[in-house]
């Protein structure tokens, strides 16, 4: 056997290339599959929240229900935790984000679509920016420019030497890191999730279609298999993952409205 058709067998893991996606339209570099996919995400929020409580009825069914159902969620874990009597006043945010990016999540376990839009960190980065430009307004507006910061850097309660140590940790931390982090989690785990299950169902293709052997079967079958059960995992984490950007945007909201000290 030639040297070429065995190196045309050989294994190759997915890598970072399952990431990056060409222009769908000539002269628009920028839409491309997961711009598409975001649209797509927006329309569907829209929709189905029009769908759910354009003509509310006294028993909800159908739509309706599944609306309410969802609503209440993002309510009573989300929103009152964190917001208390505010929770109404900014539920439309809370409730229209958690949706976003759920559904943008769930695309990356739809066939066809399978791609989680949110696991290029432009996506969530953007949100997290809405986010923090929104906690610096509400800081700033309900607790004044100055007292915002002075909340947030000089702690009460500890020797005034300590300030110098504790200032900037807690700027860099409270200002910048945090909001940071809120849109790495989303990215890095959405982007991990969507790296491993492609791993295996690459295995599982490979070695049981392309390059079936005795040997290569059994591990063939075991991608098969982890792909289907990491699918299943991979369902209750983009899940998840909505529900914890929502949250935090929600603490965010209420620490600008409410200062801890």
């Amino acid at each position: 056997m030639s040297a070429a058709p065995l190196a045309a067998e050989e294994f190759q893991a997915p890598g970072l290339n399952l990431f990056e996606w060409p222009a769908l339209v000539s002269g628009a570099e920028w839409f491309n599959k997961p711009a598409l996919l975001a649209f797509l995400a927006a329309l569907l929020v829209i929709v189905l929240s029009f769908a759910a409580f354009s003509r509310p009825k006294l028993v909800p069914r159908g739509m309706q229900a599944l609306g309410e159902y969802a609503y209440e969620f993002v309510r009573e874990q989300c929103a009152r935790p964190f917001l208390g009597k505010d929770s109404e006043r900014w539920m439309p945010l809370l409730f229209s984000m958690f949706l976003f990016v759920l559904v943008m999540n769930l695309f990356g376990s739809v066939i066809f679509l399978q791609f989680p839009a949110m696991s290029l960190i432009g996506y969530p980065a953007i949100l997290a920016l809405g986010v923090w430009v929104l906690v610096l307004f509400l800081g700033m507006k309900h607790q004044g420019p100055w007292g915002f910061f002075k909340n947030i850097m000089f702690p009460p309660g500890l020797p005034g030497w300590m300030y110098v140590l504790v200032a900037p940790i807690e700027f860099t931390s409270t200002v910048i890191l945090r909001h940071i982090t809120h849109a790495v989690r989303l990215f890095a785990t959405m982007m991990a999730g969507h790296l491993i299950i492609a791993l295996f169902s690459e295995v599982g293709w490979h070695f049981l279609f392309v390059q079936l052997s005795p040997l290569g079967a059994p591990l063939g079958l075991l991608g098969v298999v982890m792909t289907i059960a990491l699918t299943a995992f991979e369902l209750f984490i983009q899940a998840l993952q909505a529900y914890v950007f929502a949250m935090l945007t929600a603490m965010f909201i209420n620490d600008a409205l409410h200062p801890a000290h």
